[in-house]
C-alpha cells in the first residue's frame, strides 16, 4: 500500500504514525482491539459515502453506478481493510503457529500445489491485494518454509525499513522493487530455478510498465513480472486469493496452474480472470483504494505512459 502524504514533514510523522501502531496494538487485549479497529473502519466506510474511489472501484466489481453501490459494502470493505491493519501491527507478537492455524485452506487446494512443487522447478503463487496476503504468508511459512517475494520502497527510507524488517520476521525473504544491489526479477528467478516458492502481489501496476487487460469490463494494466518468470523458469504459475471469515479466521485458496503457453500477455490475461472471478465473490476483502482502471488514472500517469510508448 503506498502511504499517503509528501513532503519530508508528512513522511516522518507516517513513520511515527506507523511505529506507535506496532507499539500499542500488541499489547491491547485482541477482542477489544480487534473490535475497535472493524468498527472505525465501518464508520469510516459509512462517513459522507466512504472513500470515492474505493466506491469508484467496487461499483466497477459489480457493474453499477458508484452511487449504486450498497453503503453496507462500503462499510464492509473499510472495516475489512482497517482489520488488515490490525492484523498487521498485531502479528509480530503473535504466536505465528496459533496465527497459522486461523488460515483454512482445503486439502484439496493444498495437493494441487504440492504436486507443482514436487516437480522441482519452482512454484509462483500470485495474489491480489485481498484479506490480509500477510497472514497468507505466515501459513507458507508455518507449514513449507520460507518464501520470497518483493516489497514496494516505501518513503521515508525508515519506513520501508521497518516494513522490510517486520516482514523478515514473519520468515520472508524480501527484494526491494526497486533501489536493492539488483533488480529483483534475476534474484527470484534464480531462487525458482532452485525448485523455491515465491508470491507476487499480482494486480497493481507499480512500475507503470506493465500488460494491458480487461478486467470488469474495462482496461486497466497488471505487472507483467509473474508471467514473464513463469514462462522464463518452467515454474508453475498459480491463483491464489485470500478472504477474511467470522473473528480471527480467514480462507486461503489456490487455483490451477495457468496455462502459459500464449506468452506473456495472455498469460497476464488469464490471471487477471482468475483474480476478477475471486474479487467478484469477495469485493469487501479486496483492498483496492488506489486508481486502478485506465479511466481513473492522472493526467500525469497517462502523459508518461505515452512517453515510455513513444507518444507525443
Amino acid at each position: 500500500m503506498r502511504i499517503p502524504g509528501v513532503g519530508a514533514v508528512s513522511e516522518t510523522l507516517t513513520d511515527v504514525g506507523y511505529r506507535a501502531g506496532w507499539a500499542a496494538v500488541r499489547y491491547a487485549p485482541d477482542s477489544f482491539a480487534r473490535k475497535a479497529f472493524g468498527a472505525a473502519g465501518g464508520y469510516f466506510g459509512r462517513r459522507d459515502g466512504g472513500p470515492d474511489q474505493l466506491r469508484r472501484n467496487l461499483a466497477r466489481v459489480l457493474g453499477v453506478v458508484p452511487e449504486a453501490v450498497p453503503d453496507d459494502l462500503m462499510a464492509q470493505a473499510m472495516a475489512s481493510y482497517a482489520r488488515y491493519w490490525y492484523e498487521a501491527f498485531r502479528l509480530p507478537s503473535m504466536n505465528f503457529a496459533e496465527a497459522a492455524a486461523n488460515v483454512h485452506i482445503t486439502d484439496e487446494d493444498v495437493a494441487r500445489f504440492t504436486a507443482e512443487l514436487d516437480k522441482g522447478k519452482g512454484l509462483i503463487f500470485a495474489l491480489p491485494h485481498s484479506g490480509n496476503y500477510d497472514m497468507a504468508g505466515v501459513w507458507l511459512v508455518q507449514h513449507f518454509g520460507s518464501f520470497s517475494t518483493v516489497a514496494e520502497r516505501l518513503k521515508p527510507e525508515s519506513l520501508f525499513r521497518r516494513f522490510l524488517e517486520y516482514r523478515e520476521s514473519l520468515g520472508f525473504e524480501i527484494f526491494p522493487l526497486t533501489g536493492g544491489e539488483q533488480p529483483p526479477f534475476g534474484q527470484l528467478a534464480d531462487r525458482l530455478r532452485d525448485g523455491k516458492i515465491i508470491c507476487l502481489m499480482g494486480e497493481r501496476d507499480l512500475t507503470h510498465k506493465g500488460v494491458p487487460v480487461t478486467m470488469f469490463g474495462e482496461r486497466t494494466r497488471m505487472p507483467a513480472g509473474a508471467a514473464k518468470l513463469a514462462i522464463d523458469t518452467g515454474a508453475a504459475l498459480m491463483p491464489v486469493h485470500h478472504w477474511f471469515t467470522d473473528g480471527p479466521t480467514s480462507r486461503l485458496q489456490v487455483g490451477d496452474a495457468l496455462d502459459t503457453s500464449g506468452g506473456v500477455e495472455a498469460t497476464t490475461a488469464r490471471l487477471a480472470a482468475e483474480f476478477a472471478k475471486n474479487i467478484a465473490a469477495h469485493p469487501a476483502d479486496w483492498h483496492m483504494l488506489q486508481p486502478f482502471w485506465e479511466a481513473d488514472w492522472s493526467a500525469e500517469r497517462r502523459r508518461r505512459l505515452a512517453v515510455a510508448e513513444g507518444g507525443s
